[in-house]
C-alpha cells in the first residue's frame, strides 16, 4: 500500500496522545543524535492560542503528528513532524505536511520555516520535493552543526 488515507485533528500539545507521539519522536531523534539537544516544544507553546498541534490518524489510530509555531504575524515554523515507524514509506508525511500548509494558509501565514537535521535524509527529501528551499539558520538553532533550515512561501 503506497498511499494511506488519514484523518487530521487539531489537539492540545499536552494531551495524552500528543505526548505519546512526541515521546516516540524524541526517542527516534535520540537514536539519530545521541547526546544532542532536541529542539522540541517550549512550555509557552502549551498555552499559546496560536500554536497548532495536529494529530494524524489511520483507522482511528494516532500514527503521526506535526505542529505550527507562530514566529511573526505571517510566518510560522513547522515543528514536531513525525510518523510512527510502522507507517513510514506510505506517503503519510506528505499528507501531513500538506495539511499543515493548508492550515497555515487559512491561519494567515504566508511563509513557513523549519529546521531539520543532517541525519534525517528522508525529511530533507520530503521538504525539498515539497518546494522548500534551504535558507540560513534562524532562531534557537543557531550554532547547531546538525541543523538544516528551509522555508516555503505559501
Amino acid at each position: 500500500m503506497d498511499h494511506v488515507p488519514l484523518s487530521f485533528s487539531i489537539e492540545r500539545p499536552d494531551s495524552e496522545i500528543a505526548r505519546a507521539l512526541i515521546d516516540e519522536l524524541d526517542a527516534d531523534l535520540l537514536t539519530r543524535y545521541p547526546g544532542e539537544w532536541i529542539h522540541g516544544l517550549h512550555p509557552e507553546d502549551i498555552v499559546d492560542p496560536t500554536f497548532i498541534f495536529v494529530v494524524a490518524r489511520f483507522d482511528g489510530e494516532p500514527v503521526a503528528c506535526g505542529a505550527l509555531r507562530r514566529l511573526e504575524s505571517d510566518v510560522a515554523e513547522v515543528k514536531r513532524m513525525f510518523v510512527k515507524q510502522a507507517f513510514r514509506g506510505k506517503g503519510l508525511s506528505r499528507q501531513l505536511l500538506s495539511f499543515l500548509e493548508s492550515t497555515a494558509r487559512t491561519s494567515g501565514y504566508r511563509l513557513l520555516k523549519l529546521e531539520t537535521g543532517t541525519k534525517q535524509p528522508e525529511a530533507v527529501g520530503l521538504y525539498e520535493s515539497a518546494g522548500y528551499k534551504q535558507i540560513p539558520c534562524f532562531g534557537e538553532y543557531v550554532g547547531n552543526p546538525f541543523s538544516l533550515f528551509f522555508e516555503k512561501r505559501l
